[in-house]
């Protein structure tokens, strides 16, 4: 397994705010470099599909975007808080203090979220051992908007890519961790992930990889490094 510290994304400081209506190829989207979403557990099936993200900031909000060349496309899950792991998904999990929790932000190809802040991982019958679920008014400030319609069924099986973008208030994660702000050269810890647990050719795929099928091990988290403009 890599050093964890080995692997660091450099967030730029957004010179033009991207909005939820930007792609991959637009000006707010060009001035971020790209990290690829590459390293696909054991368990997979031969579905391998080309992932690959982009973050940005600001004093107000984290922004992100995934671009996707997929296939076997599923999302079932519509609404906030339901299980779209299981459907086509895109992850982003963020430490922002080595001594608190992290979140983890999963987004299925059709724009539903399921959001939670977890200070323990261990697995437990109704989750984890220690966590908080974002609240609804939460999920409504967290902005995200996907290329593909809100419900995909039957399953697409031919080659498709999608697009899906988000913004999240920093203060929100403020609320679990403390009050936040972001300076050049600040470290956080990160990973990115593709899954599609209950499409035709389940997958699982991250940005740092890690040692088991669990996308809940912090130790694995590579790095975010911030950059000034």
């Amino acid at each position: 397994m890599p050093n964890p510290d080995a692997l660091a994304y450099a967030v730029r400081h957004a010179r033009v705010r991207p909005g939820p209506g930007d792609r991959w190829e637009d000006d707010a989207w060009r001035q971020a470099p790209a990290l690829s979403v590459a390293h696909f557990r054991p368990e997979s099936s031969d579905h391998r599909p080309r992932t690959r993200a982009k973050l940005l900031w600001d004093a107000y909000h984290i922004y992100g975007i995934f671009k996707v060349a997929d296939r076997f496309i599923r999302s079932v899950h519509t609404a906030f808080q339901t299980p779209v792991c299981r459907d086509s998904c895109v992850e982003f999990f963020v430490q922002p203090r080595p001594d608190k929790g992290y979140f983890n932000f999963e987004f299925n190809c059709g724009g539903a979220l399921l959001a939670a802040y977890i200070t323990d991982p261990r697995r437990t019958a109704d989750g984890f051992a220690a966590w908080q679920a974002l609240t609804p008014e939460e999920g409504r400030r967290i902005v995200v908007q996907s290329s593909l319609p809100r419900r995909v069924e039957p399953e697409i099986t031919e080659a498709r890519t999608w697009q899906l973008v988000f913004r999240i208030p920093l203060d929100i994660l403020g609320a679990y961790v403390g009050p936040l702000t972001i300076a050049a050269g600040d470290v956080w810890r990160a990973n990115f992930y593709k899954c599609g647990d209950e499409t035709s050719h389940p997958h699982w795929a991250a940005w740092h990889p890690v040692e088991a099928l669990n996308f809940h091990l912090p130790h694995c988290f590579g790095r975010l490094r911030f950059e000034g403009n």
